[in-house]
């Protein structure tokens, strides 16, 4: 059961930002389990549960981050995360539309977003809201309207087409991430957390739905 991160976490973080070596963490691996994995499991388990028993019709997966980093890609970074994340999705290989949660040294974010936005994907979305420009624009007010929510995502330097205002900021970027964010502390340290972040999640459903309709239809053109 999940009952919350510690200042002490936050803690254990910083100091591996700063000492990213195996001789440290190996002799800080009962802290890091203690204070770090053991809870973000808990969290990552029940926020599953939670959504899954909301939504039993979506078959919903959970994927929890390993904290050691792949040794091809280390570049001189260190062996070790100094993040953990877990996302939360229905697609093959997690590359469709996900849910997130994802704590660091200074603070944690979580959302909506897809791993894996090709420029074919982004094109089959475009066409989708030109299909129905008022269904997409309910949902873009639905999600803009949420408090703290931020639209991310690099914008295309000549603009795919001009759809108006509310349209045209999700309708002319590269990849589109719904995402909430807050510093350290707060509602990290409480055990309702996985709750938060299910009614979250449970808030850009209908945007899940959506993205989820134009990651099938891309799947299936690309088959064909």
């Amino acid at each position: 059961m999940f009952e919350g991160f510690t200042k002490e976490t936050g803690e254990f973080l910083w100091e591996l930002r700063f000492n990213n070596e195996r001789p440290w963490f190996l002799a800080h691996k009962e802290q890091y389990e203690r204070c770090l994995n053991r809870p973000f499991r808990a969290l990552a388990q029940e926020s599953w549960r939670l959504l899954s028993e909301r939504y039993p019709e979506r078959d919903f997966r959970v994927h929890v981050s390993r904290i050691y980093r792949d040794a091809r890609r280390l570049f001189g970074r260190g062996p070790y995360k100094d993040h953990l994340w877990f996302s939360l999705y229905t697609s093959d290989k997690n590359e469709g539309p996900s849910f997130w949660f994802e704590i660091g040294a200074a603070g944690y974010t979580y959302g909506l977003g897809f791993w894996s936005m090709r420029p074919a994907l982004m094109e089959r979305f475009r066409r989708a809201v030109d299909a129905n420009p008022a269904r997409f624009e309910r949902l873009a007010r639905q999600a803009e309207a949420l408090p703290g929510l931020r639209l991310l995502g690099e914008e295309y330097r000549r603009p795919k087409g001009d759809r108006g205002e509310l349209l045209n900021r999700w309708y002319n970027r590269k990849y589109l991430t719904m995402e909430f964010s807050g510093d350290f502390g707060g509602d990290l340290f409480s055990p309702a957390l996985a709750q938060i972040l299910c009614g979250a999640y449970g808030s850009l459903m209908p945007m899940h739905d959506f993205l989820a309709e134009v990651w099938e239809a891309a799947r299936e053109e690309e088959r064909e």
